[in-house]
């Protein structure tokens, strides 16, 4: 990857679409992992697993994603961990039924609630998601993401959430198995509907500074730090027991300096 490139890309557009990350086995081996978390759940048309690390080790093995790493420690800093997984199965729902876990969902930012601090109507990036396509999404209105280019940027709010209705500039991002598309936070974006007859599938990574509260759980389990090296038990939030280290980490806490550039 052309890091510097992709980087002032990212920062003008707010997302980067990457095609070929993952090789056919990766996502077949994904998929088989898919299937047996699903077979877990109850029917539905749509399903959204959080914590989805901690349901099988290939969900797992994506969080340092050699093809993927630097870059995201190239847009966000060295000084990173997980903060959300979050698989996402979207059925085809051509009759638009809403659904208790969301078939399609409205434009809006990510965040808490209340959300974070504006300044001048800005929100600045405080974390970015890696979304890996596992179905195919070459088509739009596959239950496609959808993007505002540009809307982290600049004071924005669309005159209307409903994703149903067609902005001018918003963008669906199509894309084939193994292809990734990475976004802020801050970054306007909504799920479409799925009114085609094809199932999505898409994993997000999502990572934030270490010093922030991720979503998945307060602390990771035991589980999931078995045989983890250095840099993938700073990325599940283990650098040390003292918590002031959390905002001024040693150099030794935080291997993933070794991947950043520089500004």
């Amino acid at each position: 990857m052309d890091i510097p490139a992709l980087k002032r890309r990212f920062q003008a557009q707010g997302y980067l679409l990457l095609p070929g990350i993952l090789s056919e086995e990766k996502v077949r081996r994904l998929n088989e992992a898919v299937d047996a978390v699903l077979a877990e759940e109850e029917e539905s048309l749509s399903y959204n697993i959080y914590n989805s690390v901690q349901r099988h080790p290939e969900f797992l093995s994506l969080i340092d994603e050699p093809t993927m790493l630097p870059l995201i420690v190239n847009l966000l800093g060295y000084n990173i961990q997980l903060h959300i997984s979050h698989l996402t199965v979207r059925k085809p729902n051509p009759n638009l039924e809403k659904t208790a876990t969301n078939s399609f969902i409205d434009w809006h930012q990510d965040g808490p609630h209340p959300q974070f601090p504006k300044i001048d109507g800005l929100t600045s990036t405080y974390y970015i998601k890696a979304c890996y396509i596992l179905s195919d999404m070459s088509k739009p209105d596959r239950g496609n993401t959808k993007v505002i280019p540009g809307s982290h940027v600049k004071p924005y709010n669309p005159n209307q959430k409903d994703v149903r209705v067609h902005l001018d500039d918003e963008v669906q991002l199509c894309g084939h198995p193994g292809d990734v598309f990475v976004f802020a936070q801050n970054l306007w974006h909504a799920g479409a509907p799925n009114t085609s007859e094809y199932t999505r599938r898409q994993l997000f990574m999502g990572y934030s500074p270490i010093w922030m509260r991720p979503i998945d759980y307060h602390e990771a389990s035991e589980k999931l730090l078995e045989g983890a090296d250095p840099i993938r038990r700073q990325l599940l939030g283990r650098i040390s027991d003292n918590k002031f280290k959390y905002y001024v980490p040693e150099e030794s806490m935080v291997p993933l300096k070794s991947m950043y550039l520089g500004e």
